[in-house]
């Protein structure tokens, strides 16, 4: 069950706030319920932050929220660690899709420096870097992160589907092609025919 945020600062300071005037007033063990629960949901909010409704919100392609949702997140250092690295995907793709490549770099290399839990997840940063190495003309760089790719067991098909087609793109025959795009500002063989990126859905 997630929480709306905002409902959750509130009634942690309603449990709080209650459960301390409540121990001057009544004593510690009338507030001690109330202050349980006023901890139980503070503790959860650092522990797993904004991640789950930023999330869903990128799902949404509401990006500009999804990147004031994760704000609200007041120590990234501080979730627990299976979240840290979903924490920089989504920043990392919420970059990504707002056209600052530089700082999505910076959140995916954060991300691939965690510890990932799967092979999805790990596929997925690493297909992100490699679109960007790509970009940026460093084929080598992006081959080599595709070779990393295929020795991973990703399940999630639209990862399948995105990873076929950059190996595609990636193959000699389409190089010279890619170049050519590359110099010409175009990104279709990198983000399909839409000209948007496909994510995979996180778990």
């Amino acid at each position: 069950m997630i929480i709306n945020i905002y409902l959750r600062f509130a009634l942690m300071a309603l449990f709080l706030g209650g459960g301390i005037i409540l121990a001057f007033w009544q004593g510690f063990l009338y507030a001690l319920p109330f202050l349980l629960v006023g901890i139980a949901l503070l503790v959860g909010y650092l522990l797993l932050g904004t991640i789950q409704s930023a999330s869903q919100m990128v799902q949404d392609e509401n990006f500009a929220e999804a990147k004031k949702r994760l704000g609200l997140t007041l120590k990234p250092n501080w979730l627990y660690k299976d979240f840290r690295p979903v924490y920089h995907m989504l920043q990392g793709t919420i970059a990504a899709q707002q056209g600052d490549e530089s700082a999505a770099e910076s959140w995916f290399r954060e991300a691939e420096g965690s510890d990932l839990g799967g092979d999805n997840e790990k596929a997925m940063v690493q297909m992100q870097l490699a679109n960007i190495d790509a970009k940026k003309g460093k084929w080598q760089a992006a081959e080599q992160r595709l070779k990393k790719i295929k020795k991973l067991k990703v399940t999630q098909p639209e990862l399948k589907e995105q990873i076929k087609m950059f190996d595609k793109a990636m193959s000699r025959s389409n190089l010279g092609q890619m170049k050519h795009m590359r110099q010409g500002g175009k990104g279709g063989a990198m983000t399909g025919r839409s000209g948007k990126r496909r994510r995979p859905k996180m778990r």
